[in-house]
Protein backbone atom coordinates (compact mmCIF):
# COMPACT_ATOMS: atom_id res chain seq x y z
CA UNK A 1 0.00 0.00 0.00
CA UNK A 2 1.54 3.46 -0.99
CA UNK A 3 -0.17 6.75 0.15
CA UNK A 4 -0.89 7.16 -3.48
CA UNK A 5 -3.26 4.06 -3.42
CA UNK A 6 -4.73 5.72 -0.48
CA UNK A 7 -5.21 9.39 -1.47
CA UNK A 8 -6.90 7.61 -4.67
CA UNK A 9 -9.35 5.90 -2.51
CA UNK A 10 -9.86 9.28 -0.57
CA UNK A 11 -10.73 11.17 -3.92
CA UNK A 12 -13.20 8.83 -5.11
CA UNK A 13 -14.93 8.87 -1.88
CA UNK A 14 -14.77 12.82 -1.83
CA UNK A 15 -15.21 15.49 -4.25
CA UNK A 16 -12.18 18.31 -2.94
CA UNK A 17 -12.61 20.89 -6.04
CA UNK A 18 -14.09 23.21 -4.26
CA UNK A 19 -11.04 23.35 -1.80
CA UNK A 20 -8.51 22.84 -4.98
CA UNK A 21 -9.98 26.05 -5.92
CA UNK A 22 -9.86 27.85 -3.34
CA UNK A 23 -6.30 27.00 -2.15
CA UNK A 24 -5.30 27.88 -6.13
CA UNK A 25 -7.11 31.72 -5.53
CA UNK A 26 -4.94 31.75 -1.99
CA UNK A 27 -1.96 31.07 -3.19
CA UNK A 28 -2.40 33.08 -6.16
CA UNK A 29 -3.36 36.07 -4.39
CA UNK A 30 -2.36 36.07 -0.66
CA UNK A 31 1.18 34.59 1.32
CA UNK A 32 0.26 31.08 2.37
CA UNK A 33 1.90 28.88 4.15
CA UNK A 34 4.00 26.32 3.71
CA UNK A 35 5.27 26.43 0.50
CA UNK A 36 2.90 25.03 -1.91
CA UNK A 37 5.71 22.26 -2.97
CA UNK A 38 5.72 21.48 1.08
CA UNK A 39 1.77 21.33 1.73
CA UNK A 40 2.37 17.25 1.54
CA UNK A 41 5.83 16.59 2.80
CA UNK A 42 4.80 14.60 6.05
CA UNK A 43 3.63 12.22 3.49
CA UNK A 44 6.34 12.60 1.58
CA UNK A 45 9.08 11.42 3.92
CA UNK A 46 6.82 9.25 5.91
CA UNK A 47 6.09 6.32 3.07
CA UNK A 48 2.76 4.46 4.04
CA UNK A 49 4.53 1.62 4.76
CA UNK A 50 6.90 3.27 7.00
CA UNK A 51 4.06 4.52 9.41
CA UNK A 52 4.92 3.95 13.65
CA UNK A 53 3.67 6.78 14.99
CA UNK A 54 1.18 9.31 14.51
CA UNK A 55 1.33 12.85 15.62
CA UNK A 56 -1.23 15.23 15.23
CA UNK A 57 -1.31 18.51 15.03
CA UNK A 58 -3.63 21.43 13.93
CA UNK A 59 -2.58 24.05 11.32
CA UNK A 60 0.41 25.05 10.10
CA UNK A 61 2.98 27.97 12.01
CA UNK A 62 1.69 30.85 10.36
CA UNK A 63 4.87 33.08 10.44
CA UNK A 64 7.56 33.55 7.79
CA UNK A 65 10.42 30.73 7.34
CA UNK A 66 8.46 28.54 9.57
CA UNK A 67 6.22 25.68 8.39
CA UNK A 68 7.18 23.38 6.17
CA UNK A 69 4.41 20.60 5.92
CA UNK A 70 5.10 18.80 9.08
CA UNK A 71 3.64 19.25 12.26
CA UNK A 72 5.34 20.69 14.65
CA UNK A 73 8.20 21.21 12.72
CA UNK A 74 9.85 24.39 11.50
CA UNK A 75 12.81 25.46 8.86
CA UNK A 76 16.34 24.78 10.30
CA UNK A 77 17.49 28.44 10.56
CA UNK A 78 13.86 29.34 12.51
CA UNK A 79 13.47 30.60 16.10
CA UNK A 80 11.45 27.74 18.15
CA UNK A 81 8.17 27.69 18.76
CA UNK A 82 6.65 27.59 22.28
CA UNK A 83 5.18 24.19 21.82
CA UNK A 84 8.12 22.66 20.09
CA UNK A 85 10.15 24.01 22.89
CA UNK A 86 8.28 22.11 25.78
CA UNK A 87 8.37 18.73 23.63
CA UNK A 88 12.21 18.82 23.68
CA UNK A 89 12.08 19.80 27.76
CA UNK A 90 10.18 16.63 27.35
CA UNK A 91 12.35 14.69 25.59
CA UNK A 92 15.34 15.54 27.63
CA UNK A 93 13.53 14.79 30.72
CA UNK A 94 12.18 11.34 29.40
CA UNK A 95 14.98 9.86 27.62
CA UNK A 96 18.00 12.21 27.96
CA UNK A 97 18.04 13.65 24.15
CA UNK A 98 19.04 16.98 23.63
CA UNK A 99 18.15 18.41 20.39
CA UNK A 100 19.74 21.41 18.80
CA UNK A 101 17.61 21.83 15.53
CA UNK A 102 13.54 22.94 15.03
CA UNK A 103 13.54 20.55 12.62
CA UNK A 104 11.68 17.42 12.78
CA UNK A 105 12.70 15.66 9.21
CA UNK A 106 14.93 13.04 10.96
CA UNK A 107 11.34 11.97 12.88
CA UNK A 108 9.61 11.43 9.93
CA UNK A 109 12.15 9.31 7.92
CA UNK A 110 12.11 7.47 11.28
CA UNK A 111 8.57 6.32 10.29
CA UNK A 112 6.78 9.53 12.67
CA UNK A 113 3.69 11.15 10.64
CA UNK A 114 3.83 14.25 11.33
CA UNK A 115 -0.04 15.07 10.26
CA UNK A 116 -1.31 18.52 10.71
CA UNK A 117 -5.14 18.08 10.70
CA UNK A 118 -5.31 21.70 7.91
CA UNK A 119 -1.91 21.88 6.01
CA UNK A 120 -2.84 25.20 4.62
CA UNK A 121 -3.23 28.40 5.91
CA UNK A 122 -2.86 32.26 5.17
CA UNK A 123 0.01 34.37 6.30
CA UNK A 124 -0.64 35.89 9.91
CA UNK A 125 -3.98 34.18 10.42
CA UNK A 126 -3.94 30.88 12.64
CA UNK A 127 -6.94 28.61 11.06
CA UNK A 128 -7.55 30.89 8.69
CA UNK A 129 -7.99 27.69 6.17
CA UNK A 130 -10.00 25.36 8.73
CA UNK A 131 -13.06 23.77 7.10
CA UNK A 132 -12.32 24.27 3.21
CA UNK A 133 -11.86 20.70 3.48
CA UNK A 134 -8.28 19.34 4.49
CA UNK A 135 -10.44 17.59 8.11
CA UNK A 136 -12.06 15.25 5.73
CA UNK A 137 -9.26 14.80 3.81
CA UNK A 138 -6.87 14.01 7.27
CA UNK A 139 -9.67 12.32 9.05
CA UNK A 140 -9.82 9.72 5.94
CA UNK A 141 -5.81 9.33 6.34
CA UNK A 142 -5.57 8.86 10.37
CA UNK A 143 -8.58 6.31 9.19
CA UNK A 144 -6.58 4.77 6.24
CA UNK A 145 -3.69 4.38 8.69
CA UNK A 146 -5.69 2.81 11.12
CA UNK A 147 -7.70 0.37 9.03
CA UNK A 148 -4.64 -0.67 6.94
CA UNK A 149 -1.99 -0.67 9.37
CA UNK A 150 -1.57 -2.86 13.23
CA UNK A 151 -0.08 -1.33 16.39
CA UNK A 152 0.17 1.97 15.54
CA UNK A 153 1.61 4.36 18.36
CA UNK A 154 -1.00 7.57 17.87
CA UNK A 155 0.31 10.64 20.10
CA UNK A 156 -2.63 12.61 20.28
CA UNK A 157 -1.84 15.71 22.49
CA UNK A 158 -4.83 18.74 23.32
CA UNK A 159 -8.38 17.91 22.70
CA UNK A 160 -8.63 18.75 19.55
CA UNK A 161 -6.59 15.79 18.67
CA UNK A 162 -8.10 13.78 21.01
CA UNK A 163 -11.40 14.14 19.14
CA UNK A 164 -9.64 12.12 16.34
CA UNK A 165 -9.93 8.79 18.58
CA UNK A 166 -13.29 7.42 17.16
CA UNK A 167 -11.58 7.45 13.91
CA UNK A 168 -9.02 5.29 15.31
CA UNK A 169 -9.26 1.16 15.91
CA UNK A 170 -7.93 1.44 19.84
CA UNK A 171 -8.07 -2.63 19.97
CA UNK A 172 -5.40 -2.96 17.39
CA UNK A 173 -3.64 0.27 18.16
CA UNK A 174 -1.78 1.89 21.05
CA UNK A 175 -3.03 5.67 22.23
CA UNK A 176 -0.71 7.84 23.86
CA UNK A 177 -2.45 11.41 24.93
CA UNK A 178 -1.70 14.04 27.26
CA UNK A 179 -2.43 17.99 27.50
CA UNK A 180 -0.71 19.96 25.03
CA UNK A 181 2.61 21.42 24.70
CA UNK A 182 1.79 24.63 24.32
CA UNK A 183 2.97 26.98 27.01
CA UNK A 184 -1.08 27.34 27.98
CA UNK A 185 -0.98 23.98 28.93
CA UNK A 186 1.96 21.92 29.06
CA UNK A 187 2.53 22.51 33.10
CA UNK A 188 -1.17 20.43 33.63
CA UNK A 189 0.12 17.29 32.60
CA UNK A 190 2.18 16.98 29.31
CA UNK A 191 5.52 17.36 31.16
CA UNK A 192 6.66 13.82 32.88
CA UNK A 193 3.93 12.31 31.00
CA UNK A 194 6.75 10.28 28.57
CA UNK A 195 5.27 10.18 25.50
CA UNK A 196 8.56 9.56 23.34
CA UNK A 197 9.94 6.35 25.88
CA UNK A 198 6.01 4.68 26.02
CA UNK A 199 5.90 4.83 22.38
CA UNK A 200 9.03 3.11 22.06
CA UNK A 201 8.06 0.80 24.70
CA UNK A 202 5.46 -0.31 23.09
CA UNK A 203 6.54 -0.55 19.48
CA UNK A 204 9.54 -3.15 20.92
CA UNK A 205 6.44 -4.84 22.99
CA UNK A 206 5.21 -6.06 19.49
CA UNK A 207 8.58 -6.30 17.46
CA UNK A 208 9.00 -3.14 15.97
CA UNK A 209 12.15 -0.97 15.64
CA UNK A 210 12.18 1.90 17.82
CA UNK A 211 12.16 5.30 16.87
CA UNK A 212 15.23 7.27 17.60
CA UNK A 213 13.90 10.23 19.17
CA UNK A 214 17.41 12.10 19.49
CA UNK A 215 18.91 13.97 16.92
CA UNK A 216 20.93 12.31 13.92
CA UNK A 217 23.74 13.85 12.30
CA UNK A 218 21.98 14.80 9.47
CA UNK A 219 18.81 16.26 10.92
CA UNK A 220 18.65 20.14 9.71
CA UNK A 221 21.06 19.48 7.10
CA UNK A 222 18.33 19.53 3.98
CA UNK A 223 15.60 22.56 3.91
CA UNK A 224 11.98 21.71 4.41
Amino acid sequence: MEWSQVFHEITSRHDFKDMHDFLEQQYTTEIVYPERKNIYQAFDLTPFEDVKVVILGQDPYHGPNQAHGLAFSVQPNAKFPPSLRNMYKELADDIGCTRQSPHLQDWAKEGVLLLNTVLTVRKGEAHSHRNIGWETFTDEVIQAVSNYHEHIVFILWGKPAQQKIKLIDTTKHCIIKSVHPSPLSAYRGFFGSKPYSKANDYLISVGKTPVNWCENESAGDENG
